[in-house]
């Protein structure tokens, strides 16, 4: 039976269709809304600090002028009536009669907020935000946990894609070499929403999404997330990021011995080329039959294999996650035992007062590194960088260290950061 066959008949014996509070109404967002009520599943609430995007998400389910306010009783009665709703306070998400909180704003703190929040007070949280799982999803997983609930990142970015790779190469006993994706943006490392406004303009995005595209945090911190769910090791700080195409993935993701790029078995990566936009996973057998027979297959001569997917569908397949949980109690991608770390190598000159952006903007991009590196060499996760203050001077391309700034200890993330550090999840 179909998810949303399902979902009718979980609906139809608790005499209501489950409620969807989604926060951040931007392209993921927007995206989220529209399909999921193809699949059965009710937006009742959407937060966004503007209301025209929370009236142009309505709109495209033609469900009619929605209403706005900040007030809880009144938000509530919208939702128990049927009415659409929405509010400017993403803070009143957690207070709502809805049974799950989607959050897909991109941005680590309020990811944070909302989902913690919300987890304590018993509602499911997936997030289409994997800069927040990145830097407290452990701690996330833990209270969602406590309170009886799932937490999860959700389908439709490459981590939990190239992830359902992998469980199936595992479940088949299959040695897996590396797991990754394709880069589908060229890599500017210091590009920022300017130097991309014109060519985001063209494809409708938002400048400071692109540019977290073009400087390499997006590809790092999905490669981090995947790392951290699977238990898969980091090639090195960075990653190496080789030029691919779908025919050589098993060849240049070898081992050095056998004339790839690896050092080792068992880490993530990715590649430039045609791979984008998709997701792999090489694999290798002890057994001579099973190699033949995938020879016979026509995955290529061995003894590496590549396993692709050729597409991820972002926030078109997100509604799979909030269906997963509601039909089946299960998570799509949970952060484990935390392999990698996403740290901030500087994009401008910070002198001393300067205030740190966000993830995307004009200070820092994100650089995947193994945690034990990062631990040693003090090096802040670009997650809870942004507020941050400049107490001297910090050149171009630095490694961002606790040294260098004063975080603002005030924000959600960092106290979860904090609480996560001491537990050591």
């Amino acid at each position: 039976m179909q998810y949303r066959e399902q979902l009718k008949v979980l609906a139809k014996a608790q005499g209501r269709d489950f409620r969807i509070a989604l926060v951040g109404a931007g392209q993921m967002g927007r995206g989220f809304a529209s399909q999921s009520h193809r699949m059965g599943l009710a937006v009742a609430v959407i937060s966004d600090i503007d209301p025209a995007r929370i009236k142009q998400a309505y709109a495209d389910l033609k469900l009619g002028e929605p209403v706005i306010s900040v007030d809880v009783a009144e938000l509530n009665a919208a939702i128990e009536a049927g009415k659409p709703a929405g509010t400017t306070d993403a803070n009143l998400i957690s207070q709502l009669n809805v049974d799950v909180v989607v959050e897909a704003t991109g941005v680590p703190e309020i990811g944070a907020k909302v989902a913690y929040n919300s987890l304590i007070n018993k509602k499911h949280v997936a997030v289409l935000n994997v800069e927040c799982d990145v830097t407290v999803g452990p701690i996330l997983a833990k209270t969602a946990e406590a309170n009886g609930v799932l937490y999860s990142v959700c389908h439709g970015d490459e981590p939990v894609e190239a992830k359902e790779l992998v469980d199936f190469a595992r479940d088949l006993s299959f040695e897996v070499v590396c797991a990754g994706k394709g880069k589908n943006n060229p890599f500017e490392p210091l590009s920022n929403p300017d130097t991309v406004a014109d060519r985001a303009a063209a494809k409708h995005m938002n400048p400071k999404m692109l540019a977290s595209f073009t400087d390499g945090s997006k590809t790092m911190i999905e490669m981090a997330a995947l790392a951290n769910a699977t238990g898969l090791r980091l090639t090195q700080r960075g990653m190496i990021g080789p030029a691919a195409t779908v025919k050589t993935l098993q060849d240049v993701f070898a081992l050095k011995a056998d004339g790839g790029v690896l050092e080792e078995s068992g880490v993530v990566e990715y590649c430039t080329g045609d791979v984008a936009p998709g997701v792999f996973v090489i694999v290798k057998t002890d057994s001579p039959y099973v190699a033949e027979e995938m020879s016979y297959l026509s995955m290529g001569a061995g003894p590496y294999f590549a396993l692709y997917r050729p597409y991820h569908l972002a926030s078109v397949e997100a509604p799979l996650t909030v269906a997963k949980m509601l039909v089946d109690g299960r998570a799509s991608l949970v952060s484990g035992k935390r392999m990698t770390e996403v740290i901030a190598a500087t994009k401008k000159v910070h002198q001393a007062g300067d205030k740190f952006d966000g993830i995307g903007g004009y200070s820092a991009r994100g650089v995947a590194d193994k945690v034990e590196a990062a631990l040693r060499d003090n090096l802040v996760p670009i997650g809870i960088l942004q507020g941050a203050i400049a107490k001297r001077e910090i050149p171009v391309g630095a490694y961002v260290t606790y040294d260098d700034v004063e975080l603002d200890q005030t924000q959600t993330i960092y106290k979860l950061r904090q609480e996560q550090d001491a537990l050591g999840l």
